[in-house]
């Protein structure tokens, strides 16, 4: 079996729009913390000197919100109310939507706002392919490569309303994407609200979840790296964070070798 790595790294030293801090307690150092913890805890005198080059073991601390890096929204990000009950949180969401057959649609020359149904089902129609209820769609912008960058943030592709009831006619339940959002930018939508007065432009795709139940993958990378738009697996089981509106994912694509 071939792995194909679709996520983007959790990294401290790219840009963020909501800065990640990582804390590195290093073994020496952890070594010393342990001993301190035994003496106060336990009366224990422990010294670290004893332990190989003494050390003992590193400890990562972080700083972030769930959106960052590669993660998995539930219902519950939506909005506190949907149409079709309570919007439910990540951790309860079903493990069987999180690897399914993944199809990927390329819609990298479409520029910075919004993708429109009849535009998806071309791309359906131009690979060949008709999803099947509970498959994985996947949408190659190709923002990843301005991962780290202010751009990251600004410049990508995005679905409407349209898109995202067209892919959930079908049966999808997960819509994954290698931008920052599956809606348009916000500086684009923004403007077309204040050029419009129309409120259905701002963040219509993360919306439709208020109105049927869906999960989106955001910050998928990479997927120019698959060799087929179909006939994988896509795996992206989200860490289950209780009541929380998403969990990060180490997404991944699963061929036959």
């Amino acid at each position: 079996m071939r792995v194909i790595d679709l996520s983007t790294p959790i990294d401290a030293s790219k840009w963020e729009p909501e800065a990640v801090v990582h804390e590195i307690t290093t073994p020496a150092e952890g070594a010393r913390h342990m001993s301190a913890e035994m003496l106060e805890h336990f009366g224990v005198h422990f010294d670290p000197a004893v332990l190989p080059d003494q050390e003992l073991l590193s400890i990562d601390t972080l700083t972030l919100t769930s959106h960052t890096g590669t993660h998995v929204d539930a219902p519950s990000h939506y909005g506190s109310r949907a149409s079709y009950g309570e919007p439910r949180h990540i951790d309860q969401m079903p493990l069987e939507w999180f690897q399914r057959p993944g199809v990927v649609l390329d819609i990298s020359g479409f520029g910075v706002g919004a993708v429109r149904a009849e535009q998806l089902a071309k791309e359906l129609d131009r690979i060949g392919y008709r999803p099947q209820p509970l498959d994985i769609v996947i949408l190659r912008t190709g923002a990843d490569r301005l991962a780290g960058t202010p751009e990251y943030f600004t410049s990508f592709t995005g679905l409407d309303a349209s898109a995202v009831h067209y892919l959930l006619d079908l049966g999808i339940r997960v819509i994954g994407t290698d931008a920052f959002s599956l809606d348009a930018p916000f500086g684009h939508m923004i403007k077309r609200f204040q050029e419009s007065g129309d409120a259905s432009v701002l963040w219509p795709a993360h919306f439709a979840g208020r109105e049927r139940e869906y999960c989106q993958i955001e910050r998928l990378a990479n997927l120019d790296a698959l060799p087929v738009p179909f006939g994988f697996t896509v795996s992206c089981f989200p860490v289950r964070i209780a009541g929380a509106g998403a969990g990060w994912a180490r997404a991944v694509a699963l061929l036959d070798a």
